[in-house]
């Protein structure tokens, strides 16, 4: 392998949870109607993508308007509470960092992730960082890994990715790449996404080197 991509939310970072929280909120302050399925559909969507679906749900806004509340009030949150890092997560980095180019395949804005990567100090862990507003369609559609690819250099073939989601998962598979899946516990892939995974890990504190032979 030549190079790892990592996922951001609910690999890296847990916020997932702020992300429901926040967009449910604001669904309900702004007329909308938050449906059963609606986590789980949102998850790896892109800016527009998810801004466009919020809309469909019955806000009283644009999606322009809706994308501009909703990540102001994620980087507000940020700011108050801290980046909710994941256990293991700088150490995993890091360690990933001395053996190969790492990069970033993220549905977060360009926005949240420089705050993480800045707020946690892995900036420079990363050669390339991609958020899916950069690229055409976010996954399950694989446009963000081979655009991270792309800018690291390298075969997506030659790439492990590194997901929690149903959609992230399909999105890395699609792209070529091999798979490793951390599954979030809260919001766990379906299982024929799962399927599509090298290796399932725990944790982050088992993901080494030594799956990428």
């Amino acid at each position: 392998m030549e190079a790892c991509v990592f996922d951001l939310d609910g690999v890296l970072v847990d916020s997932e949870p702020v992300w429901e929280e926040v967009r449910r909120a604001f669904v309900a302050d702004h007329g909308g109607v938050w449906q059963p399925d609606t986590q789980s559909r949102l998850m790896g969507m892109s800016t527009g993508e998810w801004a466009a679906y919020l809309h469909e749900l019955g806000v009283r806004l644009t999606p322009d308007e809706i994308a501009r509340g909703v990540i102001d009030q994620m980087a507000a949150r940020y700011r108050d509470a801290g980046v909710p890092l994941l256990p293991g997560a700088q150490a995993a980095v890091r360690r990933l960092a001395a053996s190969l180019p790492l990069g970033l395949a993220s549905s977060s804005p360009r926005a949240l992730i420089d705050v993480v990567l800045d707020a946690t100090d892995l900036t420079s862990c990363f050669a390339a960082t991609v958020s899916t507003e950069e690229v055409e369609r976010g996954k399950p559609a694989p446009d963000g890994y081979l655009e991270a690819a792309r800018r690291l250099g390298v075969d997506p073939k030659g790439c492990v990715a590194v997901e929690d989601s149903s959609n992230g998962l399909r999105s890395a598979h699609a792209a070529g790449m091999r798979v490793i899946a951390v599954p979030h516990p809260r919001y766990p892939p379906a299982p024929d996404a799962l399927g599509l995974a090298a290796h399932v890990l725990p944790d982050l504190d088992a993901l080494t080197v030594n799956l990428f032979t």
